[in-house]
């Protein structure tokens, strides 16, 4: 009988968004007040336990490593790559799709860092880059996505573990902890835990993510690894109420929806042989919205099946300046999927095969561990102000048993469209989504 061990979670972003330029300064917060800092590392590598419904911070004496991050062509490609890549493997829904790939590979990489062998090498090919190179540049790429006065964005990390049953590596912690900045924890998974649990990730999602566990198996479950992003901001030029209209949205079969539209007027226009678009910059000058619509004739699937992440990113690098028209329906999409058979067919098979995984570096128990499920929850509200966007990744690790125009544009977003939320820096897209219907 499979027994659950361990449950990597991503709980990621709140956004109301903001526009285009270039500064960041991650801001870490501390975990709610029922964590409580204490023992020594020493006592938790000898498997010292906690006291009933205590809570126990241990990341404070962890000796992290000196980490060189940088943001290499090499990881951006990658990072791009896994967005698009996850988004096809993963677009079997007849409805709207919504997934956070920085969320989802925000947990994977962490994983990682607990694999070995064939496990290790099908992770590293299904992200086109190594474990080492991975590390430095997530950390590097985290420390880009920030806040400043005009907008806010937290990124957090955490791993809490039941030293109950497992021994995790320290090595494991520690790389963690250097490379991704999380904070680690020690409980004894009660009911407690499980609150605390749910309301680190409701602090750190601003509240869009309430809950994340509904129980703990305090005797199978052994480890949560959690990722949590928000985003707080608005558009650079809001929608006032003489830019919003009623009007009709045109799904794939030609059915009419009413919807209410944003118009505007943009100056950033986007294009490839498939599609054209926009860029509509968030306030402070840091993210920006994007949107694909399908040439006529083009379906939206196939204009997602052509997508490459470099492709994307140059498209969204050297966007054509002019005047571009604007019809952007308000939306609000709530999504959730598994992802396992996503994965499985990029290229990860042996993580979710209990006799087979291969994850030794995260720690030791009495049976081989190997990831179970892989849930993913994403949530964006899209209005006149800006945009509020979150989502989570759940990893369930168990043991076996402005400028003047050249031209003027026009993209009406009245039908199907490709969207994407990204870091004007790199170009890398960190929310990535398909409306086939506009619901509010």
């Amino acid at each position: 009988m499979k027994k659950f061990i361990a449950l990597l979670l991503s709980a990621s972003m709140v956004f109301t968004f903001a526009s285009c330029g270039n500064e960041t300064e991650n801001k870490q917060d501390k975990p709610d007040d029922t964590s409580k800092a204490g023992d020594a590392f020493d006592t938790i590598k000898a498997n010292e336990q906690t006291k009933a419904g205590e809570t126990v911070k241990i990341s404070d004496n962890i000796e992290k490593e000196n980490v060189s991050s940088s943001l290499t062509e090499k990881g951006m490609d990658a990072a791009s790559d896994f967005a698009f890549e996850l988004l096809r493997k993963n677009g079997n829904d007849q409805g709207n799709i919504l997934i956070s790939p920085l969320s989802v590979l925000s947990a994977l990489s962490m994983t990682m860092n607990g694999a070995e062998g064939e496990t290790l090498n099908e992770m590293e090919e299904t992200f086109k880059i190594d474990r080492d190179s991975l590390n430095t540049f997530m950390s590097a790429y985290k420390d880009i996505l920030t806040s400043s006065d005009e907008y806010k964005l937290k990124l957090a990390n955490s791993i809490w573990f039941n030293n109950k049953g497992f021994t995790v590596n320290p090595e494991f912690l520690k790389k963690n902890a250097s490379y991704y900045g999380a904070d680690i924890y020690t409980a004894p998974f009660t009911n407690e835990t499980l609150k605390d649990i749910n309301s680190w990730v409701n602090e750190k999602t601003d509240g869009m993510i309430p809950t994340i566990l509904d129980s703990i198996d305090s005797k199978e479950s052994m480890m949560f690894i959690i990722n949590a992003l928000s985003f707080d901001g608005l558009w650079t030029e809001p929608y006032y109420a003489n830019n919003v209209e009623e009007g009709d949205f045109y799904s794939q079969d030609k059915e009419k929806t009413k919807a209410f539209f944003l118009l505007g007027d943009e100056n950033l226009y986007i294009e490839n042989s498939l599609a054209s678009g926009f860029i509509k910059p968030y306030k402070g000058g840091k993210y920006s919205f994007a949107a694909l619509l399908p040439n006529e004739g083009v379906n939206l699937d196939e204009l997602v099946l052509s997508l490459s992440g470099k492709d994307v990113r140059n498209m969204l690098k050297n966007p054509q300046k002019c005047i571009v028209y604007t019809k952007l329906p308000k939306f609000k999409v709530e999504y959730e999927t598994e992802l396992n058979d996503a994965l499985k067919a990029m290229g990860m098979e042996s993580l979710f095969d209990e006799d087979n995984a291969n994850l030794s570096s995260l720690g030791t128990t009495d049976t081989n561990l190997y990831v179970n499920k892989v849930f993913h929850k994403t949530f964006i509200s899209l209005g006149e102000q800006g945009t509020k966007a979150g989502a989570t990744t759940a990893i369930a690790i168990e043991k076996a048993m402005g400028m003047p125009a050249l031209e003027i544009k026009e993209v009406n977003l009245d039908r199907p469209f490709l969207y994407m939320i990204f870091d004007n820096e790199t170009g890398i897209p960190f929310f990535v989504g398909t409306l086939k219907e506009p619901k509010e």
